[in-house]
């Protein structure tokens, strides 16, 4: 019994590190097609957002209007990811290298994995000396 449960603990602990992989992914992906609603869909309810100057806590809509915003004003030539921290306690940051058209911009995005979600808490995206 005790070796079914660990067996157990142990694959949904690396199917839960597979749909991680998948989330990090899908967001990624919509950073490169500066896909303002597919990121917004990861995000939490009210999101700490900060972008350029703009820094709040925002609803999911607003925070996808803001990114809007900043996409249209900056048509996205790439994304690349830099860092990616070891996940620890169902929390995860990705730092990333965003190049638009009108410069270079550093993202941070820390998510969180609850249940068998995972969302985006905390989305950055600044100048590249700060």
């Amino acid at each position: 019994m005790k070796i079914r449960s660990i067996l157990l603990l142990l694959i949904v602990s690396v199917a839960s590190s597979a749909f991680t992989l998948d989330v990090i992914d899908d967001i990624s992906t919509a950073i490169r097609s500066g896909n303002p609603k597919n990121i917004s869909k990861y995000f939490i309810e009210h999101i700490d957002l900060k972008v350029i100057e703009q820094e709040d806590v925002y609803s999911k809509q607003q925070a996808e209007m803001i990114l809007k915003d900043f996409f249209n004003k900056h048509p996205v030539k790439a994304f690349t990811i830099v860092h990616k921290s070891t996940p620890k306690g169902g929390s995860q940051y990705i730092i990333g290298t965003l190049e638009t058209t009108n410069g270079n911009f550093r993202t941070y995005f820390l998510i969180k994995t609850i249940g068998i979600e995972t969302l985006i808490q905390q989305f950055r995206i600044e100048t590249g000396n700060e």
